[in-house]
């Protein structure tokens, strides 16, 4: 493994840890002022921005996780990196979610996602994502 694909891998494991971690500041640090995004909670549509993500941020952050004896984990599965010339980089997987439900059971959920990664100005910014439910 390349330390480019190595870098952009712990890259985008650090963003998946913000996301549960409802921890906006490392998201807002790693993503593109102008992230695009083709994600279910959109209904198929394009988002562009960061206001739409922010409100999940604000919602699970206040709300709170899972207890902290046991947080959610995510895993990459089989991650796929691909370079697009020196500055742009493509990572697909499948995301695995383990967690805690209310009832103190162990679930797990899948997501399939594409998220693409531009270096600017000497870093990697994560510039557009496409995620899917998993069936």
């Amino acid at each position: 493994m390349s330390n480019t694909t190595a870098e952009l891998l712990d890259l985008n494991q650090r963003l998946l840890d913000s996301i549960l971690a409802a921890d906006w500041s490392t998201y807002e640090q790693l993503c593109d002022s102008t992230l695009s995004a083709f994600e279910p909670e959109a209904r198929g549509h394009l988002v562009e921005g960061m206001e739409f993500h922010h409100f999940y941020f604000d919602l699970f952050g206040a709300a709170g996780g899972s207890t902290a004896k046991h947080p959610p984990r995510a895993t990459m599965c089989s991650p796929h990196v691909r370079m697009l010339g020196d500055d742009v980089a493509v990572i697909s997987y499948v995301r695995l979610v383990q967690k805690v439900d209310a009832a103190g059971m162990p679930v797990t959920g899948a997501t399939e996602e594409t998220r693409v990664w531009q270096r600017q100005s000497g870093q990697w910014r994560h510039v557009h994502f496409h995620r899917s439910q998993n069936a």
